[in-house]
């Protein structure tokens, strides 16, 4: 007897064999703590359409300027030039996740330049549903991190000195 475990003739959204996610949102862990925070830096108009492409439980908001940036929120300049990114790293904590957008034709020593200067993610044109993506591996990278370090302050688990 053949079975086919990977096709099924009907609509299978949200279970385990659909073929339009990646994985089902039914077996992920309930999230815990406050939802990410994206403050913008920046046009807002730039990034207008982010919100409907955020994971449920995100948001947006416009912050005025550095200053105006709370603990733990992910901080998106749009239009980033490299002396933003350096402005941002050296008011923000370091743990802070600095994503920045750039035009979509921005010469490659832009983009170098914004990496350069410190921030995390870069981002090429304004299209939502990428922007969104960038945001959400960003923040899982920052998360993922956080638990690397948790790890190396354990003697046990910590590398060797040498």
């Amino acid at each position: 007897m053949l079975v086919q475990l990977n096709r099924h003739p009907g609509q299978s959204e949200f279970t385990p064999t659909a073929t339009d996610l990646p994985i089902n949102p039914a077996s992920l862990p309930a999230a815990r703590g406050p939802a990410p925070v994206v403050a913008v830096v920046g046009h807002p108009g730039r990034v207008a359409g982010l919100p409907q492409h955020l994971p449920s439980g995100w948001s947006m908001r416009a912050a005025a300027c550095l200053d105006d940036i709370r603990p733990d929120e992910i901080v998106l300049l749009a239009g980033a030039r490299a002396p933003d990114v350096t402005a941002a790293r050296a008011v923000l904590p370091s743990r802070t996740l600095v994503v920045a957008l750039v035009d979509e034709e921005a010469p490659p020593d832009a983009v170098a330049g914004v990496l350069t200067a410190g921030a995390d993610v870069c981002v090429r044109g304004g299209q939502p549903a990428i922007l969104a993506g960038h945001l959400v591996a960003g923040r899982r990278r920052q998360l993922a991190e956080k638990w690397r370090r948790l790890d190396l302050k354990d003697p046990v688990s910590a590398p060797p000195p040498w």
